[in-house]
């Protein structure tokens, strides 16, 4: 499997949410061959939605899928939480980490319940998100649920 290729399908959704104002976090869920079921990004910005995390638009967006243990989940930035959850809810079976550099995530937690983790540490991806938290830090500490003053 082509892992970076993959990857280039959620970084396009996070440039594109970088370029509309929003957090540059991209995702999309792919079967086991490959085949794209559903691409998205971060618009809690641009939706003035809380929930709309990168993981959570290209979920919604793939659609009800019978079984989730096979499907590959792509995302630019290492999952929060709330994409913590919604990877162990629904057992996707693998996500694939564009970076982990400006926010580590929960991979330990994914991997206590048997997802497999695949990191990549794209610099497109790391050098994206660190110009976004320095252009915006008050939406950055805002997303991940920190307060800061910036």
């Amino acid at each position: 499997m082509n892992y970076e290729k993959l990857l280039a399908v959620a970084y396009a959704e996070a440039k594109a949410g970088f370029d509309e104002g929003g957090v540059p976090v991209g995702a999309a869920l792919f079967d086991s061959e490959g085949v794209l079921l559903g691409r998205g990004r971060n618009r809690r910005v641009q939706d003035n939605d809380p929930s709309v995390h990168g993981e959570t638009d290209a979920f919604r967006k793939a659609g009800r899928q019978t079984t989730y243990r096979d499907k590959i989940l792509v995302t630019t930035l290492a999952p929060c939480w709330y994409c913590s959850g919604l990877i162990r809810q629904f057992n996707i079976g693998t996500v694939v980490i564009g970076e982990s550099v400006n926010f580590e995530g929960h991979r330990d937690w994914l991997i206590e319940a048997g997802v497999k983790i695949i990191e990549l540490n794209d610099a497109l991806c790391i050098a994206l998100m660190r110009r976004f938290i320095e252009q915006s830090p008050h939406i950055w500490f805002e997303d991940i649920g920190e307060c800061h003053s910036a």
